[in-house]
Order: structure tokens, then sequence, then C-alpha cells
């Protein structure tokens, strides 16, 4: 399917066989290639204007990196149960560290490398299970030279899970070809490609001290650009769908800025962040606030073209039921689909964050907070800006892409009516 097919296929009449001459591309398709087609071209010059270094450098002068550290994978030979001296990891309620705690000591047979063969002992951390470590299960250890007079040493880093993520990987493969077929398996070479610029350009990118709003959304616009061509094709559907992710994009990093700013959001709330935020140095407190509001962006971007995709698609096939149907018609018939589709959406970008955030809420169950401090206070503050500026976005952005569908699809000539019978028939909105 190319740009033309949508505006430019001859149709038979409501209720007679006969054929109207195809239409040129309307203006209002024309306008919706001149606006994103330039965005798109944007993103990719933002795009190479503002590509980082690599994040290695900066984990390196941050002294993250230990060059002489090498990690194989191993077989576990056998294990026993001992005791081990106590660390922050296991640090009781009333905050003390007990001097011993009981432990797991796990052999084990290097299997690859120049190593391979060598038996070593180490000790799995704390919260492993102990299937993962049972007599002939796979693990990865991490082996440290010998430096300063110290010998070398080894370490436990994690248990091995190629064929269970490998498995689930194939079936998901399998189940999207059989009930999606080709734009299944397009769709995910649209996630793959997205995942590779995510870790190529906008980590190194915010680690580097870029400005996130920025990066963030050249990002945002490219991968919505190659993932829905990719995926539906090169249709003005496709484009009219992408004109209203790019401005539900811009709502909600404007929105999401907005309220991070008013809320006096702390981008520090834990442990980690301290540690983060010391390691990224000077800029380490405006990394993490650039930080947030990229979470904010990228969370909202898939159910955002979701959206926008399957209003166009309404309001196409409302206009190819009724070829008849005024702009306002299709509006209005789009947006009572819409509005299911609003609030089925609600609930699932709030139960998203409910179930990425509920370790943080037994936590401040635990502590007894009143329920108006809790919500109010700073990690869980994060999460409710996080859920309405992506609500706000996404709401706003369906009506105006409806609107605009609407306004497309009515200069443009119906795809396809209903036949029956040898005679085409218009089915009333």
């Amino acid at each position: 399917m190319n740009e033309l097919d949508d505006t430019a296929q001859p149709v038979a009449t409501a209720t007679r066989g006969r054929s109207r001459r195809p239409r040129t591309r309307s203006r209002a398709g024309l306008l919706v290639l001149l606006v994103v087609l330039p965005l798109a071209l944007a993103s990719v010059v933002g795009i190479a204007l503002t590509w980082p270094p690599p994040s290695t450098a900066a984990a390196s002068t941050a002294g993250l990196v230990n060059p002489g550290m090498q990690f194989f994978r191993a077989t576990v030979t056998g294990t026993t149960e001992t005791t081990c001296q106590g660390t922050q990891e296991d640090v009781q309620p009333d905050g003390t560290v007990p001097d011993t705690v009981p432990c797991l000591r796990a052999d084990a047979r290097v299997t690859e490398g120049p190593f391979a063969g060598k038996v070593v002992t180490v000790f799995p951390t704390v919260g492993t299970p102990a299937r993962g470590v049972a007599k002939g299960s796979g693990i990865v250890v991490e082996r440290y030279p010998a430096s300063d007079g110290a010998a070398e040493t080894w370490a436990f880093s994690d248990v091995q899970r190629d064929v269970p993520l490998a498995t689930l990987v194939l079936a998901f493969l399998l189940v999207t070809a059989l009930v999606a077929g080709w734009r299944g398996l397009r769709a995910i070479v649209g996630l793959a490609l997205a995942m590779v610029l995510l870790w190529v350009y906008l980590i190194p990118g915010l680690i580097a001290g870029e400005n996130a709003a920025v990066i963030t959304l050249c990002a945002s616009v490219a991968i919505m650009t190659v993932v829905g061509y990719l995926t539906h094709g090169p249709s003005l559907r496709t484009s009219t769908a992408l004109l209203g992710t790019f401005v539900g994009l811009g709502l909600i990093a404007g929105i999401g800025a907005f309220a991070t700013s008013a809320a006096n959001l702390n981008p520090i709330t834990g442990q980690e962040d301290y540690q983060l935020a010391a390691l990224l140095g000077s800029h380490g407190v405006a990394t993490l606030r650039g930080v947030f509001l990229a979470g904010v962006v990228l969370a909202g971007l898939g159910v955002l073209n979701d959206v926008t995709i399957t209003q166009v698609s309404a309001v196409w096939e409302l206009r190819a039921a009724n070829p008849s149907a005024s702009w306002q018609r299709l509006l209005a018939g789009g947006m009572r689909i819409g509005r299911d589709h609003v609030a089925s959406t609600i609930y699932t970008i709030a139960f998203a964050y409910v179930g990425v955030s509920l370790p943080v809420l037994l936590t401040l169950q635990l502590y007894g907070l009143p329920l108006s401090r809790t919500i109010t206070g700073g990690v869980f503050a994060e999460e409710i800006v996080r859920t309405l500026a992506g609500s706000i976005g996404l709401v706003l952005a369906i009506p105006l892409t409806t609107a605009v569908a609407a306004v497309v699809a009515v200069r443009s000539e119906p795809g396809a009516l209903r036949v029956r019978g040898g005679h085409t028939h218009a089915v009333h909105v």
C-alpha cells in the first residue's frame, strides 16, 4: 500500500455499480504529510546533532568498570549450607547487622574460556532461588585477577537464564506470527530497532547530561516513525496516526515537565538515586530529573501509539461504511469509540504503574503512614505525576487525532464498501 491508496481508488456509488473518477491527493492529506515528514526528518537531524559519547567512558571515569574483571559460565557441582559474615544485605528491621548469617556455598566448574575445567567456590547472593544453584545448574561467575599482592578472586554473578528466556521469546514469536501474521512480526522488528536506539542513543545521552526533553522527543519521534510505517505500511492512514502520536508526545512532555516543577519533585528518593547522582558527577541531580521526564514520555509512548492507530482505523472504516458521511458525523462516530478506548486505557496505565511500584506500596504500608501522606510522598508522588501526565496527554490526543482523521477521510475516497449480491451498499454510521 502506498500513500495514494487511501485517496485515489475508484469506488462504487452507494446504491449502484457506477464508478467515480479517482480523486487526487487531498489538501488535508498533503498537510498531514507536510507536518509528519519534516518532524521525522527533524528527529533524525536532532539525533545526529546530539549523539552522545559511549557510556563506557563515563563508567570508567566513575570507577564502575574494572578492566581486569571477567565473566565465565560455570556448572554447579555441589552446594553446602554454611554461615557467612553479615553484610548490609542482611540488615534487620531494627537497623542492626548480625555477625553471622546462614548462607549457601556453591562449588562450580568453569565451562568456557582459558579457565575451563577449573573448580571454584562462590557464595550465591541473598534471594537467589535454591533451585537456581542446585547441582548441575548453570551459573555465571566473576573473576578478579590478582593485584597488589592479593590472590585472584572468584565471585557469584548470576544464574544462567538463556534457555527459559529463549523459550519464552520463541513462544512469543510463534504466537504473534500465528495471530497477527507478517504485520505482527514487522512490529517485533520495529520494537527491536527501538530498543537498540534507546540503548545506544537515549541512555548514553542521559548519562552525558544532554537535554532530556530534546533527546527523548527525538528518539520517540524516530521510533514511532519507523515502527508505524514498518508495521502498518506507508499509507495516509499511518501518517495521520503518527501526527496524532507526535502531538500527544509533545503534550505528555510538556505536562510532565510542568507537573514535575509545580509539585517540587525531588529526583533523589532512595539509596540507589544517591549513588547514581554521585557517579554522574556535577550534573547528577539534573540528569535524574531528566531521567524522570524521559520515563514519563516513554511510559506513554506505546499506549499513545495504540490509541491513535485505533482511532484513525475506526474513522477510516466508518468512512468506508458510509461514503456520504460528513466529517462531523465521522468525528462523532469515532469519538463514541474513543470514549470507550479512553476509559479502558486509563485503567491500563494506572494498574501498570501500580504493578511497578508495588514494592514501594508495601514498604509504605509497613510504616503505617496515613493515606494522604502516602500518596503525596516523594516516591508515590512521582508515580502520580507519571500516571496523570501520560493520561492527560493521551486523552487530549484522542479527539485531536479523530478530528484530523475525519477531515482527511472525508476528503479522500473510501478504500472499500460492503458488497452483497453483486451490488455495493453503504452502511450508514
